[in-house]
């Protein structure tokens, strides 16, 4: 056991000066069987600590049931295990680019804008959760002789609002939960994200990815005294989906963090290594400088261009930064352990034996929800449905011409049949479709969510049909609707209730589920990972033995989802893809190098 405290100028460990040389790595977006390897990774690259946070709607993903919340008192002892201290960002809200920025899709969708704020109703719910998963942490503290150094105050608030007493009361509770190492807070190192986001008494930390001296300077004018840290350097970014692949100058992130060191200060990686958003936990963002514009889906992938990349490997970046950390080492570069072996690639190139096809209508109907009707669109919330899609239909009256057909509120992309012939797909808020629609026709619009937004005045925002359906400028009333959740692909046993078609031929454009195997040699159980590539389909998941690697889409700049080697095995894999837009190659999908 140790005394881990802030003091005047440093953090004091048994009321010696230690400096916090950490990094990010989130255990929910790295296999378990992975961890042991990762965070011998970041000790090698010279780091004394590791960051997660933890994400709400991971292990409440329906109201007051629970799931696997231990996940993350194993996590923190396997960075005990690795020689690692550990600080916990337990949000509730943790952005991250992170599905709804971690808070339940149930919550958000009930409360709206009262969520993140000294709402009764929002904090009877985080009272709740927070009671739940802190005796993970609690019991793992340095003062009971655990890792876990520092507990982080919601996250970069100073962002979002100005609600000082539902800080305060997040900082009573995790008083009240049995947190006793020392609270801090995290934000941009502006003046207004600081005053919005700091409490009296609890350690203000800064966010950036340069200018260190300036940002550091805009926080001592806010804390005169206490340890600086820049608790997220960030040293690379993520991608969206459809954009240009985003990297950083090693050299460029290697100089920055030489800086922030120079300055005596502590730091967190951000991140060390990024691992994978698998299941389609993926968050978005809205573009423009005041969030108004289009979604920007994030990727699957969210390597961040960070020195450990997705499959666990040393870039450049990991050795400029080794070099940097060396520096601040009591022996130096001495004093640094070895790296462990490099992850092993499953080598050669596998394709898919397909053995038989589902329609999507058949998916929706055996694995979805009880199919509503009502008088309007109801939203996925309504429908609880957290990540997946819904079908709607709907009948426009006879008795009249053609007209436009159109949606109000659409998040986030929609496939319309007309009498069953597929008739545009629309991917705006507001859109019409391209050909008038005539009376008497019965529509059917698949909406998709491609994520929902974690930063910003716009989280928490529903998905689905959020306005309505018009015809000219007429709403068409009486809805039904079913939807399907993702996870409900990952039940054991589901997908065998689906009835098995004949596979549809190759550039036929069909959806649906694909279910085929894998045939692997001997040597996959010594793979550590591999690509799954799919050049010749157009958007869904995958997944492999019933583990859902992520997302697809062919519009990049993605080309290649990672999967674990802890999910593969020699001989026969199943592989499922449940295609939602335009199937044109069944047969592109290969496994491998």
């Amino acid at each position: 056991m140790a005394d881990f405290t802030v003091g005047d100028e440093d953090f004091l460990l048994d009321g010696r000066p230690v400096r916090l040389l950490s990094g990010a790595l989130h255990y929910f977006r790295v296999h378990e069987a992975q961890w042991g390897h990762r965070l011998a990774m970041l000790r090698a690259m010279g780091l004394n600590c590791v960051e997660t946070y933890v994400p709400w709607n991971l292990h409440e993903p329906f109201l007051g049931r629970y799931h696997d919340v231990a996940a993350l008192g194993r996590f923190l002892d396997a960075a005990r295990e690795a020689g690692l201290w550990a600080i916990v960002r337990p949000g509730p809200y943790i952005c991250a680019e992170w599905e709804n920025g971690g808070l339940p899709h149930w919550l958000t969708g009930r409360l709206g804008r009262r969520a993140r704020t000294d709402d009764p109703e929002y904090l009877v719910h985080v009272n709740r959760w927070f009671r739940a998963l802190l005796p993970q942490v609690a019991e793992r503290q340095i003062d009971r002789g655990g890792p876990v150094l520092m507990v982080q105050v919601e996250n970069e608030y100073g962002s979002y609002g100005t609600d000082r007493g539902y800080l305060r009361h997040l900082a009573d509770l995790l008083h009240d939960c049995g947190i006793t190492v020392p609270l801090f807070t995290s934000d941009g190192p502006e003046d207004h994200m600081l005053t919005g986001g700091s409490l009296p008494g609890v350690l203000a930390t800064a966010n950036f990815g340069g200018r260190a001296r300036e940002g550091f300077e805009v926080l001592r004018r806010h804390q005169p005294s206490g340890p600086l840290m820049c608790m997220e350097f960030w040293c690379g970014w993520f991608d969206h989906w459809g954009a240009e692949h985003v990297v950083r100058d090693a050299a460029d992130a290697a100089e920055t963090l030489r800086e922030i060191l120079a300055c005596g200060a502590s730091v967190n990686i951000y991140m060390a290594h990024g691992g994978t958003n698998f299941a389609g936990w993926s968050g978005a963002n809205r573009a423009g400088d005041l969030h108004v514009g289009a979604l920007e889906p994030t990727a699957t992938s969210y390597d961040y261009d960070a020195p450990v990349d997705e499959a666990g490997r040393p870039t450049e970046k990991f050795w400029l930064f080794r070099e940097a950390l060396a520096a601040h080492q009591d022996n130096g570069a001495d004093s640094l352990p070895r790296l462990p072996p490099e992850p092993a690639l499953l080598t050669g190139s596998f394709g898919a034996t397909w053995e038989g096809w589902t329609s999507l209508s058949d998916v929706v109907d055996v694995l979805g929800g009880e199919e509503s009707e009502s008088p309007v669109p109801p939203t996925f919330e309504e429908l609880d449905v957290d990540r997946g899609l819904v079908r709607y239909r709907l009948d426009v009256p006879g008795g009249r011409q053609p007209y436009p057909l159109g949606v109000l509120g659409l998040r986030d992309v929609a496939t319309v049949y007309v009498d069953g012939v597929r008739a545009g797909v629309l991917d705006s808020e507001d859109a019409t479709l391209a050909d008038p629609v005539p009376g008497g026709a019965a529509v059917e619009l698949w909406v998709e969510s491609l994520g929902r937004v974690n930063y910003g005045p716009r989280g928490g925002e529903s998905k689905g049909i959020t306005g309505g359906v018009l015809h000219e400028r007429q709403y068409l009333h009486g809805v039904r609707a079913r939807g399907l959740r993702l996870d409900a692909l990952s039940v054991p046993g589901a997908v065998a209730k689906l009835p098995l078609g004949e596979v549809p031929p190759t550039s036929s454009g069909t959806t649906g589920l694909y279910r085929g195997r894998l045939d692997l040699p001997a040597s996959a159980s010594d793979a550590d990972f591999a690509w799954l590539r799919l050049p010749g389909w157009g958007r869904g998941f995958v997944w492999v033995n019933g583990f859902c690697v992520g997302r697809y889409w062919g519009v990049g700049p993605q080309r290649g989802l990672y999967v674990p080697g802890a999910v593969l095995g020699a001989g026969g894999n199943e592989v499922w893809v449940l295609e939602l837009d335009e199937a044109h190659d069944p047969a592109g999908l290969t496994l491998g190098t």
